[in-house]
């Protein structure tokens, strides 16, 4: 597996509205790891989510971005960008 080439980076829709609603600050650290994840999804704080095939987890401060990764078609899918708590991975 060959970590050097870049990966294509898909975002729902929805990430973008949950977004607005966010502290600039945290909404720019955020786009930031996300552009990152496009590069190599496999690297930070991350972690597999149980049960899921293909769904991983990255923390960023107190924020959780959640993708899938599509290794075949070498795709990362953000589906979802949620503030942590006791709730939350």
């Amino acid at each position: 597996m060959s970590l050097n080439q870049n990966w294509e980076l898909k975002i729902d829709k929805i990430i973008f509205k949950k977004l607005s609603r966010l502290p600039k600050k945290d909404v720019e650290r955020i786009f930031v790891t996300i552009e990152f994840l496009a590069q190599n999804p496999y690297s930070g704080d991350i972690e597999k989510i149980k049960g899921e095939d293909s769904a991983w987890r990255r923390r960023i401060g107190s924020y959780r971005i959640f993708y899938d990764i599509k290794q075949d078609e070498r795709i990362v899918q953000v589906t979802w960008v949620e503030r942590r708590t006791s709730k939350t991975y």
